[in-house]
């Protein structure tokens, strides 16, 4: 129990050098305790879950991470990369009958994830992950600093250059100087401060309770793009119109799910990855992973 629960907080390499064991013995009885950790919490059924792929090597190798998001835990890592074949294999491991108790599934708008699920989990709404949506806006506000960075001349363009964080963060979330840089930035460039107040008004999506009324917001925030010659926006708007259902499935209450614990387990699977950094054992991985959220065993 004390390995495996070092193990937690530690490498296998500190936790060997601390107990003056050998560095397998220390891996296998992490192993054994994971396990344990499994076999207590019992088989999922979950009825809201979170789904996400992590890439686990070099050169775009991806797995496929499964949580429940109620119980606020992974239930399954899996697949041979992010397809619909390797969402099925979740399907066939949660078993028909679980599938069919699931009321909601969280996902980016990748189309392999939403196939397989209204196949297997056809009751089940499905919501396009909020901070996935926000990322592609984030990344067509960055497309646009940087045309008009290309497209400037003159002292201003100074204050575009390397600004991509100070423009992408919210602005409470800046220091002082942050915020000065970036008062400079939208002083500095018209188009960008209109790209930027868009950016800050869309939020405004999520707080809608009517499908209704959030369409027409939608619809009033994209008609607001005409003549402003930002096409990375456009592209977005017609994103965001190709998925309205799983977009405008948030203004349905029972859909309310806390959804930054995915964005919170990406970040400690990040952690689990660098201190296991240059491990080959795909299955201590998936252990890490789908104990990294359970109590400590007594």
């Amino acid at each position: 129990m004390q390995i495996g629960g070092l193990c937690r907080a530690m490498t296998i390499s500190d936790v060997a050098r601390r107990m003056h064991l050998d560095w397998h013995a220390v891996k296998a009885l992490d192993k054994i305790y994971m396990r344990e950790q499994l076999h207590r919490e019992g088989s999922p059924a979950p009825s809201v879950i979170g789904i996400d792929e992590v890439s686990i090597k070099k050169r775009h190798v991806y797995r496929i991470v499964v949580s429940d998001l109620e119980k606020k835990r992974a239930i399954w890592f899996g697949g041979e990369g992010r397809g619909e074949k390797d969402m099925d294999m979740f399907y066939a491991f949660l078993g028909k009958e679980n599938a069919e108790k699931m009321r909601l599934a969280v996902m980016d708008m990748w189309k392999p994830f939403r196939h397989s699920t209204r196949s297997h989990a056809p009751q089940a709404a499905i919501l396009f992950d909020k901070f996935h949506i926000l990322r592609h806006l984030g990344e067509a506000l960055d497309k646009i600093r940087k045309a008009e960075y290309g497209r400037m001349t003159g002292p201003t363009r100074k204050f575009i250059k390397g600004q991509k964080y100070v423009l992408l963060s919210h602005k409470e979330n800046l220091t002082t100087e942050g915020k000065k840089s970036l008062h400079l930035l939208l002083n500095a460039n018209k188009r960008l401060n209109t790209a930027y107040i868009l950016r800050e008004a869309f939020d405004q999506l999520w707080t809608y309770t009517s499908e209704a009324w959030a369409r027409r917001f939608f619809d009033n925030w994209k008609a607001q793009l005409r003549w402003q010659r930002l096409k990375p926006y456009e592209k977005f708007a017609d994103m965001i119109d190709r998925h309205w259902d799983g977009i405008a499935a948030y203004c349905k209450p029972e859909n309310k799910v806390a959804l930054g614990f995915v964005e919170g387990l990406n970040n400690k699977i990040r952690v689990i990855q660098r201190r296991a950094y240059g491990l080959r054992d795909e299955e201590y991985l998936k252990l890490k992973i789908l104990t990294s959220c359970l109590p400590e065993l007594k």
